[in-house]
């Protein structure tokens, strides 16, 4: 097989959730321990970082997967789902796995695979562990799929746990109150390892701190620790200036990022926290100039795109990956201050998502091109469209996302704003 058979493989031959939703999520570790055995449990070879979180992981598993590699640490970096290319799951200083090493992984495996049957983020977790043990890293960043406490990459022992925040993202999955998702996620929280927490949410604190205690870990809130203020946002620049405040320090630690979201001002805190808790074992990320480099190369050291990234200019094109209530809210009041001009909207959805509490988000009296992402999930475009007309929401159905952006593009005036997103999905058959 070639890479492509192989990924044709993986795709028709393991349930895989990117693509058919829950029908792939499985509710118990068998499998992936049963795959760890096999391969002889190569995550026990090297250093382990393990974030979870409903948003926000993504950012900070890079952001923090960079400044390990400003440190001059070999740095693994495992996270989902990718946007164009399988490979930019799975990571080395921000190359990709090579083709080949997929392709051969598949080939020597395919007895244990067919006999196991995992889904694809099983098997996909196990590559992984198994080319940062022959590739000899220093520590690898491991960000979850789904969850936590099941979650396939929840054998590992980690040196640091971190748990960014608790949203309303698959509720059907982890549970429908935010102590229920919480618990979920405190799940990746291990005997004596320390834990760092993003932000400090009334309704979830306890379950953490309950949890933390269960287990003898020391835990941190790195919101009560950390406190982030953000430049305002210039859609000029390339980074965007922001500034840390903590305990010791006389003047704000200024960190310029090239991930300009406001979100990040709740992001950022984080990777602070994590990196010096981690100085005690990589004595560089003393340096906080090591840390303030990691975090402005985040995009040349690991390849992270979509969040709040500009494509285009005049008009102002932005897309964002954020997919769930908080995330799009977030989105949408950057948006709100951003621009003098009309805004316009190119969204689509996967079907299992609830759009009675995402459309309200949206503001009325834009335009809106409703679209399909090109994955199974895919919410017809049609559809969409008019349950948006029962919130205010107006504008015409496109089946593919290129041509509904090429719509966009041709409606909106050089002062407009055009914003992609509504699913990573959406994000993805931009690029």
């Amino acid at each position: 097989m070639d890479y492509n058979q192989t990924l044709d493989y993986l795709y028709s031959q393991l349930p895989a959730y990117h693509r058919i939703g829950k029908a792939a999520y499985k509710a118990d570790l068998g499998t992936t321990y049963a795959l760890d055995e096999y391969f002889n449990h190569p995550h026990t070879k090297y250093k382990t970082v393990h974030i979870a979180g409903t948003n926000g992981k993504g950012s900070v598993s890079h952001m923090l997967a960079s400044v390990l590699q400003s440190a001059g640490l070999k740095t693994g970096l495992y996270t989902s789902p990718h946007l164009k290319d399988f490979r930019e799951r799975i990571r080395i200083g921000g190359e990709m796995i090579p083709e080949n090493y997929v392709v051969r992984f598949v080939e020597e495996n395919r007895p244990v695979i067919e006999k196991l049957r995992p889904s694809f983020f099983e098997i996909t977790v196990a590559m992984a562990f198994d080319f940062f043990a022959d590739e000899k890293v220093d520590v690898a960043v491991i960000e979850t799929g789904l969850g936590g406490r099941l979650d396939s990459t929840n054998i590992i022992t980690p040196v640091l746990s971190v748990i960014t925040n608790i949203g309303h993202d698959h509720m059907d999955l982890l549970g429908d109150t935010p102590e229920k998702i919480a618990f979920e996620k405190a799940g990746i929280i291990k005997r004596g390892v320390p834990v760092i927490i993003g932000e400090t949410q009334p309704e979830t604190a306890h379950v953490f701190e309950t949890v933390a205690t269960r287990n003898g870990s020391e835990l941190a809130f790195a919101d009560q620790i950390y406190k982030c203020t953000a430049a305002p946002f210039d859609p000029s620049s390339d980074f965007r200036n922001f500034f840390v405040s903590f305990p010791g320090r006389e003047k704000p630690l200024v960190i310029s990022s090239p991930l300009a979201g406001n979100y990040q001002t709740r992001n950022i805190p984080v990777v602070v926290a994590a990196a010096f808790k981690l100085a005690a074992l990589f004595p560089l990320l003393h340096d906080e100039e090591v840390m303030v480099k990691g975090i402005a190369d985040v995009i040349r050291n690991t390849g992270f795109a979509g969040r709040w990234q500009i494509i285009g200019h005049n008009p102002l094109v932005i897309c964002d990956t954020g997919h769930n209530k908080e995330g799009l809210q977030f989105a949408m009041e950057q948006l709100a201050e951003t621009g003098k001009g009309e805004k316009h909207f190119v969204i689509g959805f996967v079907r299992d998502k609830e759009l009675s509490s995402l459309l309200p988000l949206f503001p009325s009296g834009s335009r809106y091109y409703f679209t399909r992402p090109s994955v199974m999930r895919g919410l017809d475009e049609n559809i969409l469209k008019e349950t948006a007309m029962q919130y205010g929401l107006y504008g015409e159905s496109y089946p593919y996302v290129k041509d509904a952006l090429e719509a966009a593009l041709k409606n909106a005036g050089k002062e407009d704003t055009i914003f992609v997103g509504g699913s990573t999905f959406v994000v993805a058959d931009i690029f």
